[in-house]
């Protein structure tokens, strides 16, 4: 490579971390703790993923054949980038040489277009099984791209790394209800509201009423099973940094969860955020695991 080529591949590569720290405050925060290149290529990710979410969400005025027409673009340049084939613009040299160091698998790469695809027509999930095929698209998938980044290369990974990122969507949900309606979007399953005595106009008086408060509890509960059940596989993750980043975004993101528990359920309040002091607090917890811990059993019998 020349020094021209690695130039214009250090500036896409910082592109993606200002993008990253644009747009993602938390996933950025938790990223500082891994190696250069890992960092550099989760950036990349990232900055992809987000792309790809914009396209939907800030259309800049196209139509949505227009805006399905620019996804399938995205799509079959992807694919061929996965295949081995050259960035069109420097804007994609970052993601070109993240795919090409790294297995990524071609899979939840294209399942994320198709997820924010979408957001394109009505936002109305019939249950959960409908919302979780949603999650699983934009969100689930990207536990699959970080995992060869990171180093985990264990079968065990695979299901809750992607309920992992099921976990994080459904945070963004319970968190963004008010900024989702303003959209027009209802993420939350029409049977469940139903259950809770709710519905479309109810949520639309953005009122914290006893039967929202007790649908979001049951929310909440549903997205922490999610994120305990991922704890056991962390250890899977090598010592470089890599697993100390999986814990921070796990805590940091049930830290959001806590917060709308804390606010007695009323997300109509404000936007719910990890403070910069928290973050620190969930850090040095975080740091704390990785401690060694003396094997007191072994010093027992040494006794």
């Amino acid at each position: 490579m020349t020094p021209l080529d690695q130039a214009a591949l250090a500036r896409s590569y910082a592109r993606a971390e200002r993008v990253t720290a644009a747009w993602a405050r938390s996933f950025h925060f938790a990223s500082r703790f891994l190696p250069a290149s890992k960092r550099r290529s989760v950036f990349a990710l990232y900055d992809y993923c987000r792309y790809a979410d914009n396209l939907v969400d800030q259309p800049g005025g196209r139509s949505r054949a227009e805006v399905l027409a620019r996804l399938e673009r995205l799509a079959a340049m992807v694919r061929s980038l996965h295949a081995g084939g050259t960035a069109p613009s420097e804007r994609w040299l970052a993601l070109a040489d993240t795919l090409r160091r790294n297995d990524v698998p071609l899979a939840p790469l294209l399942e994320l277009i198709d997820g924010v695809a979408m957001d394109l027509d009505e936002v109305l999930y019939p249950d959960y099984p409908a919302l979780y095929r949603y999650c699983r698209r934009v969100a689930g998938g990207v536990g699959l791209m970080l995992g060869p980044i990171l180093g985990v290369t264990s079968p065990r990974f695979r299901e809750p790394g992607i309920g992992l990122g099921v976990a994080m969507q459904l945070t963004n949900i319970l968190r963004d209800v008010a900024e989702d309606l303003d959209a027009g979007r209802v993420y939350l399953p029409a049977d469940e509201l139903a259950r809770f005595g709710l519905d479309r106009p109810a949520l639309e008086r953005r009122v914290a009423t006893r039967q929202f408060k007790a649908l979001m509890r049951f929310q909440v509960d549903r997205a922490r099973a999610l994120f305990d059940a991922a704890i056991p596989v962390i250890p899977l993750f090598p010592g470089d940094g890599s697993r100390l980043t999986v814990r921070l975004m796990q805590r940091t993101y049930a830290g959001i969860l806590d917060r709308i528990e804390r606010q007695g359920y009323d997300v109509f309040r404000g936007r719910t955020y990890v403070s910069g002091t928290w973050k620190l607090l969930i850090l040095g917890g975080a740091v704390w695991s990785e401690l060694p811990r003396p094997n007191l059993h072994a010093s027992t019998r040494s006794a």
